[in-house]
């Protein structure tokens, strides 16, 4: 799927996107707009539960960790107001446990970032009789444990000591790692 390929997205292509990172917002929301969605922001909890509860959408994607609290509550609140809405949970802390809970809430998929538009599209639109098709370019493994280093490393202020603390490895060799450039 292209930037210009036109999914069949039914009678109502409203869609909402929430996530606090603001560029990242701003850049999916166009590549969705290309594909036909009709798309409204909220760059947090309590703007996505407002227009949820104002216009609940066909379509959501919505940021797990967001600035003022979690994603799921505006899973919740959709669910609540419209019960066939195809929900994304996207998130960059991705886990077992908080996939299967945005599924249990009524996810209808569930995706790490980085994600593109193509990948976001497909998890929007698929039926469940499938697997979709593997990413074509996924993350190295060790990328996938660098960008973990990197969000704990930020989630404790850059403190290194307790970074290493909370990943369980020896502060040096933590420091070595930081000192390195991401693996591709």
């Amino acid at each position: 799927m292209t930037d210009t390929d036109t999914p069949d997205l039914g009678p109502d292509p409203s869609l909402l996107l929430v996530d606090d990172d603001e560029v990242f917002l701003r850049r999916l929301a166009r590549a969705m707009e290309k594909r036909g969605f009709a798309v409204e922001t909220a760059a947090s909890v309590a703007a996505g539960k407002a227009q949820v509860a104002a216009r609940p959408p066909a379509y959501a994607v919505v940021d797990l960790r967001l600035d003022d609290g979690n994603g799921l509550d505006v899973v919740e609140a959709l669910r609540e107001r419209r019960a066939d809405s195809r929900i994304v949970v996207l998130t960059g802390y991705g886990a077992i446990a908080t996939a299967v809970a945005a599924v249990k809430i009524g996810a209808t998929d569930y995706l790490s970032k980085p994600a593109d538009a193509d990948d976001v599209t497909r998890a929007l639109l698929s039926t469940g009789e499938a697997l979709p098709e593997p990413p074509a370019n996924p993350m190295s493994a060790d990328r996938v444990r660098w960008e973990h280093i990197q969000r704990v490393y930020e989630q404790c202020d850059r403190n290194v000591s307790e970074t290493a603390r909370r990943l369980s490895m020896h502060r040096r060799t933590l420091q070595r790692i930081l000192a390195k450039r991401s693996p591709r």
